[in-house]
């Protein structure tokens, strides 16, 4: 088995990442039930499907990427970066499928955006993420992002659940 990160070829990758990107969401839902109306506010069906099919104009090069990890020649994993209208540049949707469970690809997704964002002259990668994704954390803490405030005004319905990092590039 050859795992490998790579800038995503569109179209042909798309439909990958649109199953990788509702997989996420799912994990969302399940891992989100304490505030129901989170989900179905940021992530509700029809402005996801609207995010998932705009995601290469929001990621788009010179200044943002989507990164895949491709094992074997099926996309299995996610990592999508753009320069965040706060300033530095943030990264989304890390997500690996069960196939890529245990194999490294989370991290190495991680470490590629932010090296590729560094090679784009950003400076500085912030995250958010909920406090029950505790893999997700430990991903990011193990990669030396740290604690910060938030980078944008959360929804005070959903401020207790969400967690902000940033790490210098």
């Amino acid at each position: 088995m050859t795992l490998r990160i790579r800038s995503a070829h569109l179209p042909e990758d798309a439909a990958a990442l649109a199953t990788l990107a509702w997989a996420y969401r799912d994990l969302l839902i399940g891992r989100t039930g304490h505030v129901p109306d989170m989900v179905e506010r940021y992530y509700s069906k029809t402005s996801y499907a609207a995010l998932i099919a705009d995601l290469p104009r929001i990621h788009a090069r010179p200044f943002g990427d989507i990164l895949v990890a491709d094992l074997d020649g099926d996309v299995v994993g996610c990592a999508m970066y753009y320069p965040h209208p706060s300033g530095p540049c943030e990264v989304k949707r890390i997500y690996v499928s069960d196939a890529a469970r245990g194999l490294g690809a989370g991290g190495q997704l991680l470490q590629a955006a932010m090296r590729a964002a560094k090679t784009d002259g950003h400076t500085r990668m912030v995250l958010d993420t909920v406090h029950t994704l505790t893999e997700a954390i430990a991903l990011y803490e193990k990669n030396g992002f740290q604690p910060c405030d938030p980078f944008y005004d959360p929804d005070p319905a959903f401020a207790n659940t969400l967690r902000f990092f940033d790490h210098a590039l």
